[in-house]
């Protein structure tokens, strides 16, 4: 037990280097709902499930956030239909994709597909009822299948 004891997750912000751009891309692509802008603060707040998401202008654009190779991410829990789907759509839409992986054993096993936002940060959509012994498409034959 800590010395603390928190209740939960208010919210959790994104950095982006260009908040329009980043609204369509996690309100228009990912489909998450937007609540509206915080004022002018530069921040637009999206909803999730049981989670609030901040995407925050950064003051100075910077590079991908994959060329830091940090594991850091953010991970959304997708159906295999919907994971399916995304793998069509993004490439048709051109997002840049960095792994289909299908994760055996660990705390989060399933599979998971990370690429990143227009701002370079690395997300995850992970469908969890993946399981070992099932069939492992590749990133394109997965987008085949929706």
């Amino acid at each position: 037990m800590g010395l603390l004891s928190i209740e939960g997750v208010t919210h959790w912000s994104i950095p982006v280097n260009n908040l329009e751009q980043s609204e369509e891309f996690y309100g228009d692509l990912l489909g998450l709902e937007s609540l509206g802008r915080l004022g002018d603060s530069g921040m637009a707040c999206f909803s999730v499930g049981e989670h609030r998401i901040l995407i925050c202008q950064r003051d100075q654009p910077v590079e991908s956030v994959e060329a830091q190779n940090a594991p850091a991410h953010h991970s959304f829990t997708v159906t295999p239909e919907i994971l399916e789907q995304a793998c069509k759509v993004f490439q048709e839409k051109n997002v840049r994709i960095l792994a289909l992986y299908y994760r055996k054993q660990g705390f989060f096993t399933g599979r998971e597909l990370y690429f990143l936002d227009p701002s370079g940060n690395r997300l995850e959509l992970r469908d969890p009822t993946w399981k070992d012994g099932m069939p492992e498409p590749s990133y394109e034959e997965a987008g085949q299948a929706s």
